[in-house]
């Protein structure tokens, strides 16, 4: 597939996608961050005292609040908000990058951030927003950095759960078809396919999680190694305690898609080196999440590297992407093996 030059789609779609974000900011909710209203406990709890454990200690209302970050963030529209004007700020000093079409439906597409270095290695990151719709572009902020260093950044745009009535199945596959098409055409805008990464933030950790678990030959007729390291943010990686919260209100979990769709259920597939972190900040599942998964790993004897970010919340986690001294972005380049200028 080629770069897509019908500039009056490229603007058509870029305008819907910022049609959403602005809806949805506009209801309060922070666009892909909106979250149905928290379920409520049980008719049969007691009247007084407190209401009866759903999933380990926590009642149906604090593993609702347990699965919304933006109650434990409350300056999280405006973080939101920062990715985006940074974003803009960064395309207005290095310019608009490449687009090209990845698959054949009319979300697939990704945007290609090049680095001026020949043959540069690449990183894909798969953006966040509660499996809801987010604009890919709003997270190419981190962008700059990894064009410093001398790598290509690489989003994808791709289907959410709401346009996918309710499954994450496609949003699955729609990500790993993104990342195949990167490795197939890697060399059309300067790449190296031998040295791909991945990163993942929030609800894009999970899908960047399961897409790690693709037999890249079997599907893809790729190199079974096809990723070469990951840094996953503040993601879920078990289904089960999110399918007993509010966020079934609009995900249709299925016992086949808890399964399939919990990475932690499948660390025997995974053997590509992983960096997971979360902010002190965070809800108590988010935090719980990372750490299990990352203690799993490690007992499993997988490559994996675990830190928590004192003093940030789940939302300012993603701005640590952008900056050699955060703690993603070090995390980033250490991984890749490259140095920020």
């Amino acid at each position: 597939m080629t770069e897509s030059s019908n500039e009056g789609v490229k603007m058509d779609r870029r305008t819907i996608l910022a049609g959403i974000s602005a809806t949805l900011a506009a209801t309060g909710a922070g666009a892909a961050l909106a979250q149905p209203a928290p379920g409520t406990v049980s008719e049969k709890a007691p009247v007084s005292g407190k209401a009866p454990a759903v999933w380990l200690d926590m009642t149906q209302q604090e593993l609702d609040d347990a699965y919304d970050q933006t109650k434990y963030a409350p300056n999280f529209l405006q973080v939101v908000n920062r990715y985006a004007s940074n974003s803009n700020a960064m395309r207005a000093r290095l310019g608009e990058p490449q687009r090209f079409t990845y698959g054949p439906t009319f979300m697939e597409q990704l945007e290609v951030y090049a680095t001026r270095r020949p043959n540069a290695p690449i990183h894909i990151h798969i953006h966040g927003g509660a499996w809801h719709q987010r604009p890919a572009a709003e997270y190419a902020f981190a962008a700059e950095m990894l064009m410093n260093a001398g790598a290509h950044y690489v989003l994808p745009d791709f289907i959410s759960v709401d346009q996918a009535n309710g499954d994450l199945t496609p949003m699955v596959e729609q990500v790993r078809r993104a990342i195949a098409w990167t490795l197939r055409h890697a060399p059309s805008f300067g790449g190296d396919p031998e040295r791909v990464y991945l990163s993942g933030f929030s609800s894009g950790s999970h899908l960047a999680s399961v897409a790690l678990l693709t037999d890249w030959r079997k599907d893809f007729d790729l190199p079974a190694n096809a990723i070469k390291g990951a840094v996953l943010s503040s993601g879920i990686y078990d289904l089960k305690p999110v399918r007993l919260s509010a966020r079934s209100k609009y995900v249709k979990f299925t016992d086949e898609m808890e399964e399939s769709l919990s990475t932690q259920r499948h660390l025997a597939r995974i053997d590509t080196p992983l960096v997971l972190a979360h902010g002190s900040y965070e809800t108590p599942e988010f935090k719980r999440q990372t750490r299990d998964f990352a203690a799993a790993l490690q007992a499993a004897n997988k490559p994996v590297q675990f830190f928590i970010n004192e003093n940030y919340n789940h939302f300012e986690m993603m701005e640590t992407f952008a900056s050699p001294y955060g703690l993603l972005g070090r995390a980033v380049l250490e991984q890749m093996q490259l140095h920020s200028i």
